[in-house]
């Protein structure tokens, strides 16, 4: 057992399993909060916890499993290139759209952080809460925060908007396509970006662009708070 626990495959493993059931159960039920993605965390979590497993053993696993993130999320790129003659027309829109979420996200956490009395650290560290986990990493790490509580706000964050998404998209009654998409990547990443695929091609394919945009665009808003700081 000791060897198992201190193998790559252990965390690798534990966290496939994990998704699958997650996986199965939400197929089952049908709810939107029976998401497999935060059934799998939870799920992770309770093992761990339950068999006082030490974190750094399941990471060997699962830092493979984070490794693959930046390639998984280039193979985005796909879709978005699949609707390029729609960038091509719309592309002031997109980019104001996403400049507008990301001022408005950057700004929240700023000014929740100052009314909340955190310090430095940890606002710079949740200030990139909305773009994919390799981008907020490395903006929290060049700005003085912390990687670890940066990468929960992540995901958090993905995990949130993957389950509201499509409530809130009915509720506000939002019809077009590219609205959607970018609405939900600017705010959730790739996680929200997965269930914008499940909405349709567009959807999914504009997320994406918004996910990468508002990452490089977060890097410099996060930059001129920092400086402000």
């Amino acid at each position: 057992m000791s060897a198992l626990l201190e193998s790559i495959y252990f965390g690798i493993l534990l966290t496939v399993v994990a998704y699958c059931i997650g996986t199965a159960i939400q197929k089952k039920t049908g709810l939107v909060i029976c998401n497999n993605l935060l059934i799998a965390a939870l799920l992770i979590a309770a093992v761990l916890t339950v068999f006082h497993i030490p974190y750094d053993s399941y990471n060997k696993g699962g830092s493979l499993i984070n490794t693959m993130l930046g390639p998984a999320t280039a193979c985005l790129a796909v879709n978005i290139y699949n609707k390029m003659d729609l960038l091509k027309k719309y592309w002031l829109p997109v980019l104001v759209g996403c400049t507008a979420g990301v001022v408005a996200s950057v700004t929240s956490v700023f000014l929740m952080c100052k009314a909340f009395g955190l310090d430095r650290s940890m606002t710079m560290s949740l200030m990139p809460k909305s773009v994919t986990t390799p981008i907020a990493s490395a903006v929290a790490e060049s700005n003085g925060g912390i990687v670890p509580i940066a990468v929960a706000a992540v995901i958090f964050t993905g995990i949130l908007g993957n389950l509201v998404a499509p409530m809130l998209v009915k509720l506000f009654r939002v019809k077009e396509p590219m609205a959607v998409g970018l609405g939900i990547g600017a705010c959730s990443h790739a996680m929200g970006t997965a269930k914008a695929l499940e909405m349709g091609t567009t959807e999914g394919a504009m997320s994406g662009l918004a996910m990468g945009l508002c990452g490089l665009i977060t890097a410099v808003v996060a930059l001129s708070f920092e400086i402000l700081m």
